[in-house]
């Protein structure tokens, strides 16, 4: 029986990585090279590899995330994310963050079966393409979620909240939100 704080684990690093969690693609706008600075990220995930991600500050794009393992494969599990955005891509390294997500201590309510918590931990980002080129640094995120979660649809315990393994959410939602600093070179 998979216990709530394995379920939420599963959850997050499903989502997460971000996870989940920021940059890439080509040049759009007539963009040029960025200085470096502050950032802010947002990116609303969902259980699986794919997800969206919005960056303001010293970054000001937008885009796509695919949850990857250390290959560069797509991996829901894996600990690191691809970054594809309009002017350029970059890779974040979300090892540290997911290592936190393993002993979340979610509130869980079992009159409804649903769950809420949050993760807090920092990721890297390198790997830059495009006008991301030569980009480094940290961001501190923070991952909050919520999950509805099944019920038992037969046998001793029908009708009661199902937290197993082998359970999948009703619906869940995860937001990664995160503040740091990039630079470039």
């Amino acid at each position: 029986m998979r216990t709530h704080r394995a379920y939420v684990a599963a959850v997050v690093l499903g989502t997460t990585v971000l996870a989940t969690a920021l940059f890439g693609g080509a040049a759009a706008f007539g963009a040029t090279t960025p200085t470096g600075g502050a950032v802010q990220i947002y990116s609303p995930q969902s259980n699986g590899v794919h997800g969206t991600i919005v960056i303001t500050g010293a970054i000001g794009d937008y885009g796509k995330t695919i949850t990857i393992n250390k290959n560069g494969k797509p991996d829901s599990n894996g600990d690191y994310v691809d970054i594809v955005l309009h002017k350029g891509t970059f890779e974040i390294n979300s090892t540290a963050f997911n290592a936190e997500t393993k002993n979340l201590q979610p509130t869980v309510y079992t009159a409804t079966c649903s769950a809420v918590g949050s993760a807090t931990g920092s990721v890297t980002v390198f790997n830059g393409t495009g006008l991301y080129k030569g980009i480094s640094g940290t961001v501190n995120v923070i991952a909050t979620f919520g999950f509805i979660g099944p019920l038992f649809k037969s046998g001793k315990n029908k009708g009661q909240c199902n937290l197993s393994n082998s359970a999948q959410p009703v619906s869940q939602y995860t937001l990664i939100t995160g503040n740091g600093t990039v630079s470039f070179g």
